[in-house]
């Protein structure tokens, strides 16, 4: 039995679990990175469009700050995720896209003077200010109050993901490739570690830490199309689920995009639309004016693939032998703009659909794109019920997203996350010593291959196809837990759902080796997905309303009275074929925004009772407050949150000049440059 011990061990190299290493890092910590893949390879790669910070450079970004960014994500959220989370993280994310400039992100930069965009199917001329030319630039996003998504072209989770993987070299970090964790070590309280699987020569290994951190990505492959890689398939959830004592938090909480290329669901990013790029239907028809007047294609992702589905559903949608699908058109930004700020969407149209986007429409639907669900973790990113175990990114419930997350917050997250949660594991391993019990480890490891031995060796009657049964999950899920849900379909699901996990209890591998054998690594994770697919669908069926991303049919109202809470999943043991759900409620006295109108549809809303009390006294609490009180103070009154010492400085804007507070720290990024001694903030100048 190979015994492998560090201070922090993280599985998953992406830029959430990269960012933990290098935090703990930083602090001296001895750190291991597990992962299936080469960390340049992870799915953060994918990300296209940008990561939303309020750096208020340009023109159409000017007023933006937190508040703003907060509000939107709340709303974006529809009331469901944590507000002092959604604090935390936007008062955290100007520093983050200003410290991965400094790792050497080549942001792109605005030049001073007018420039061309395209604005509601308009071309429209703005003037950015001289004080502006040569600091980060943002494009717009849907459910965006500013322009705040800050992007390198179209390739923003590419150059993000190469900078932080050659920071985590530089600081000799050891990821360790082809590395499958697929336990948890753990004695009901505390977490030890994993126990991995080399996908190479079919070793276990026990991996041994002071803290494990899940940073593995979503779960988009339960589902038959997806925009996630093919590695998204869950097992990070599923490893905190078979604990049978960790959480996971809102799986039934899963984004579909709007724009995935039809048929074989690559993404196009929001940044095609927030660039000027227009939905069309059938028959040439720009129709989501006709839905959302306001907002238009730019609504917020949920209501845009809702919108996109009712269309379709009225007989809209294109004919094809993949079935019906929409248009995106972006020709009318022209050959340059596109070939500069959208090479990578060229290039998905030139490869996969022979099509050129610069003189022809894309042709698209909603697809499984996101997972909001995970993990659930405090605001430390650790979990509540097992000691030891962080999580971090698309793998946690956070819980900065709720039910929907805005585009660019996703990307913005795994940095900031990392960022904010690693400075916490590095305070957990400095508090707490290493744990080294053998017995335990060895319990884990036996578990392990006793299962193996089974998927190899087992004599059982019924015989099941792995690929067989995967397949199947994936149309289940495809078919009856997508964009619109309903209980008939849902019940269906979920009985369908517990079919194949005790069909999956005959799989047995057709082809013996130990060593490098898809086969065997597909049947070891299709049971673990099963298992997360119903804790996603039994969630849905359970949550008996409609809130952000999760849409009923027969419960279209949002319901803050009775279901205004997190839903929060266990599963008890290796028999049962369904998780348990319990609630944790949102407190709407604590909020800093209570719940109300996102600005979508019909305001049908069932209020909490508690709304309209905590209105009157966060009015009563700012109406004490000095009349000088600047926003800080008088969100800090309603709201206070607390950060690592060294995040807790304000940011710099252009058009904000700050005096500095001890409350805040007194340190000269407190205060902004003369806007005439500096075209450059502190943490924007170009390499």
């Amino acid at each position: 039995m190979k015994i492998i011990y560090t201070d922090c061990l993280v599985v998953g190299a992406g830029l959430a679990g990269l960012r933990v290493a290098i935090a703990a890092k930083e602090q001296g910590l001895d750190t291991v990175v597990l992962s299936l893949i080469p960390a340049k390879r992870s799915h953060s790669a994918a990300a296209q469009g940008g990561m939303q910070a309020s750096l208020a450079n340009t023109v159409k970004g000017l007023g933006d700050d937190e508040d703003i960014h907060f509000s939107d994500t709340v709303k974006g959220s529809d009331w469901g995720c944590d507000q002092v989370v959604a604090r935390m993280f936007t008062h955290c994310a100007p520093k983050a896209v200003r410290e991965m400039n400094n790792w050497g992100v080549p942001w792109s930069r605005i030049t001073k003077g007018p420039r061309q965009v395209i604005m509601n199917a308009e071309k429209v001329t703005i003037e950015e200010a001289e004080e502006a030319h040569g600091l980060i630039n943002a494009r717009d996003f849907g459910g965006t109050k500013k322009w705040r998504t800050c992007y390198t072209a179209d390739g923003t989770g590419h150059s993000l993901l190469y900078a932080m993987d050659n920071k985590a070299i530089e600081m000799n970090i050891p990821v360790h490739e082809r590395i499958e964790a697929l336990a948890l070590i753990h004695d009901g309280k505390r977490c030890h570690g994993v126990v991995a699987r080399c996908l190479v020569t079919g070793e276990l290994r026990a991996y041994i830490g002071k803290a494990t951190t899940v940073a593995t990505g979503g779960y988009g492959r339960i589902y038959a199309v997806s925009t996630n890689a093919i590695i998204c398939e869950g097992i990070g959830q599923a490893l905190a689920l078979d604990t049978g004592v960790a959480t996971l938090g809102n799986m039934e909480a899963v984004q579909f995009h709007p724009t995935a290329i039809v048929p074989v669901g690559i993404l196009t990013t929001e940044g095609c639309r927030g660039d000027g790029g227009l939905l069309r239907d059938k028959d040439g028809h720009r129709f989501m004016p006709d839905y959302e007047p306001e907002k238009k294609e730019l609504a917020s992702r949920d209501v845009v693939s809702r919108r996109m589905t009712e269309h379709m559903r009225k007989g809209k949608g294109v004919d094809s032998q993949y079935g019906p699908h929409l248009w995106l058109d972006i020709t009318l930004l022209g050959r340059k703009h596109i070939e500069t700020n959208l090479r990578e969407v060229k290039e998905i149209c030139e490869n996969f659909l022979g099509i050129d986007p610069v003189t022809d429409w894309i042709p698209v639907r909603p697809t499984q794109h996101y997972s909001m669900g995970g993990i659930r973790t405090n605001e430390r990113g650790e979990s509540p019920q097992l000691k030891g175990l962080f999580s971090v990114g698309e793998a946690a419930c956070w819980d900065m997203h709720g039910f929907n997350r805005l585009g660019g917050n996703s990307i913005a997250e795994t940095v900031v996350a990392g960022m904010i949660v690693g400075k916490y594991v590095a305070d957990f391993c400095h508090q707490n010593s290493l744990y080294l019990d053998t017995a335990l480890i060895e319990k884990s490891v036996n578990a392990l291959q006793t299962e193996i031995d089974g998927l190899l060796y087992g004599e059982k009657e019924n015989a099941e196809n792995v690929f067989k049964l995967t397949s199947e999950m994936q149309r289940i899920m495809m078919s009856y837990v997508g964009i619109f849900r309903n209980g008939k379909e849902l019940d269906k699901a979920v009985n369908e759902l517990k079919a194949l996990l005790v069909r999956s209890k005959n799989i047995v591998v057709k082809c013996k080796k130990r060593h490098s054998n898809p086969e065997l690594v597909a049947a070891l994770r299709v049971t673990r997905m099963l298992r997360v697919a119903l804790t996603v669908a039994c969630g849905a069926a359970a949550r008996t309303e409609s809130r952000g991303a999760h849409a009923r049919e027969d419960f279209p109202q949002r319901n803050d009275k009775d279901w205004l809470n997190r839903t929060l999943a266990t599963w008890p043991d290796a028999d049962s074929l369904e998780p348990e759900l319990h609630y944790e409620d949102l407190d709407v006295m604590t909020m800093e925004l209570p719940p109300g109108y996102r600005g979508y549809g019909n305001d049908n809303a069932i209020s909490h009772p508690d709304t309209e009390k905590r209105e009157q006294q966060i009015a009563s609490i700012l109406a004490d407050l000095d009349d000088d009180a600047d926003r800080f103070s008088r969100q800090e009154a309603l709201m206070p949150f607390t950060l690592p010492e060294a995040l807790m400085p304000r940011n710099e804007r252009l058009n904000e000049t700050f005096v500095p507070t001890s409350k805040r720290g007194n340190t000269t990024d407190d205060t902004i440059h003369s806007l005439k001694k500096s075209t450059n903030l502190v943490g924007e100048k170009q390499l």
